[in-house]
């Protein structure tokens, strides 16, 4: 039997981006802020808000919406900036992801969950892991360490490095 971190592995946070119900594996979020005033970087992508401090250190601000091609994301009374923890090539990046807001923590049962669609060849659906039901409705469960390539977490790392240098 496989050791479990005492998370639930089948616990997601749920958010929206646009109308449409996404999901993130629990043990990817350290914490829910508020929004807050993001200072902006030059010469970063257009879906690379800005930093916030937390706590001392420097966190980059990563717009889904824009991420995800839609438009940039409007600051409302539920706008919020949802702290993760990415894993690549063995190491931590810790980054926040705009979202329009959280909804709640679900279980979502791996018999709950078919696999991500297959769209063509063109579009790239690796960062999908997979898409949960729940109440008869989808949600759309990202894999975090996916929706990222390593080239735009070097530049979302260099621009928390530039920024702690100011």
């Amino acid at each position: 039997m496989a050791e479990t971190t005492g998370i639930d592995n089948n616990q997601y946070l749920t958010f929206t981006l646009d109308g449409e119900v996404f999901g993130l594996a629990i043990g990817k979020v350290r914490e829910v802020l508020d929004f807050t005033t993001v200072t902006r970087v030059p010469q970063t992508p257009a879906y690379m808000r800005g930093v916030i401090n937390l706590r001392g250190s420097v966190v980059a601000v990563i717009d889904l919406h824009q991420k995800f091609g839609l438009a940039q994301t409007e600051k409302t009374v539920n706008t919020c900036i949802i702290i993760v923890e990415i894993e690549m090539d063995g190491e931590t990046t810790v980054l926040g992801a705009l979202a329009d807001s959280v909804q709640e923590v679900l279980d979502i049962e791996p018999d709950q969950i078919e696999p991500a669609p297959k769209i063509g060849t063109k579009l790239n659906t690796a960062f999908i892991q997979g898409m949960g039901k729940h109440n008869d409705e989808f949600i759309i469960l990202l894999d975090i360490d996916k929706v990222f390539s390593s080239d735009e977490l070097s530049q979302v790392q260099s621009v928390e490095q530039q920024a702690e240098t100011v």
